[in-house]
C-alpha cells in the first residue's frame, strides 16, 4: 500500500517487486546478478512501474538499518553461502514491527531432491545446503530471537509434455543448473541431462510429467 517501504531481496527480473509496486509500496530490489538487474529494469520500465533495482549482496546490504516496513524474497536469500548472515541483515533491515515473507524449497521435495542428484555431479559440496531454509528447525535458529514466525508448507505445481521439454525449458533459466553446465565436461553434462530427464519422468501420470515442488512460506514479524 502507499507509503510502505518494500524490499524485494535476491529478486532476480522482479516479478514479486512487480506485484508490491502494483500495490502502492515504494519498492527496492536486489539482486548479486547485474544480468537479472539489467531484466528487472527494462520490465519495470516497460510496463510504467517506479521500482529501484539495485545490484547487492543479500549477506552485506548497502542500506540503513530498519529501512523497510516488508522483506520478500521467493526462492532467492536462500541461496545466500552464509546462512547466518543473511538472516542478520533480514532482522538488521526489517523495522520492528516491519515483516517478512520467504519462500524456500523445502529438503523433503522435488526441488531438494533435485539439490542432491545436482550435487553428486559436482566436484566439490557447495558452502551451506540451500534447502536448509525449508526447515522450520533451521529457520527458527536463524531468525528466531529476531522475528516472530510462523510457516506454511505448500505446492507449487507444473505440469510438462515430458522431462525432456522440462529440462529444456529449467536447464537454461535456472541459475545453479546453468553455472554447473558451464564448468561440466561435455560427456559429464550430457549424463547430467540424462539423470535430469530421468528424474522427472518419476514423475509421470499418464500424458503428462507433473512436477509437485513443496516449499516452505514464511511469515515473520519484526520483534
Amino acid at each position: 500500500h502507499a507509503g510502505q517501504e518494500w524490499l524485494d531481496l535476491a529478486c532476480g527480473t522482479g516479478r514479486v517487486a512487480e506485484i508490491a509496486a502494483r500495490g502502492g509500496a515504494t519498492v527496492t530490489g536486489i539482486d548479486l546478478a547485474p544480468a537479472l538487474i539489467e531484466v528487472a529494469k527494462r520490465r519495470a520500465q516497460e510496463r510504467g512501474l517506479d521500482i529501484d533495482y539495485r545490484v547487492g549482496d543479500a549477506e552485506k546490504l548497502d542500506v540503513p538499518d530498519a529501512s523497510f516496513d516488508a522483506v520478500s524474497s521467493c526462492f532467492g536469500v536462500m541461496f545466500a553461502p552464509s546462512h547466518e548472515a543473511a538472516a542478520a541483515e533480514l532482522a538488521r533491515v526489517t523495522k520492528p514491527g516491519g515483516r517478512i515473507s520467504l519462500a524456500c524449497w523445502t529438503p523433503e521435495g522435488r526441488i531438494g531432491g533435485m539439490f542432491r542428484l545436482q550435487g553428486s555431479f559436482m566436484p566439490a559440496p557447495p558452502p551451506s545446503v540451500a534447502v536448509d531454509w525449508g526447515r522450520e528447525d533451521h529457520v527458527r535458529t536463524l531468525l528466531g530471537d529476531s522475528f516472530d514466525l510462523q510457516f506454511e508448507r505448500r505446492l507449487s505445481v507444473w505440469k510438462w509434455e515430458s522431462g525432456e521439454a522440462m529440462w529444456e525449458f529449467f536447464s537454461p533459466r535456472f541459475g545453479p543448473v546453468v553455472t554447473l553446465l558451464k564448468n561440466l565436461p561435455p560427456d559429464k553434462a550430457k549424463e547430467f541431462k540424462q539423470a535430469m530427464i530421468a528424474y522427472s519422468e518419476e514423475g509421470r501420470d499418464g500424458d503428462h510429467v507433473v512436477d509437485e515442488r513443496e516449499y516452505l512460506l514464511i511469515a515473520g514479524r519484526r520483534i
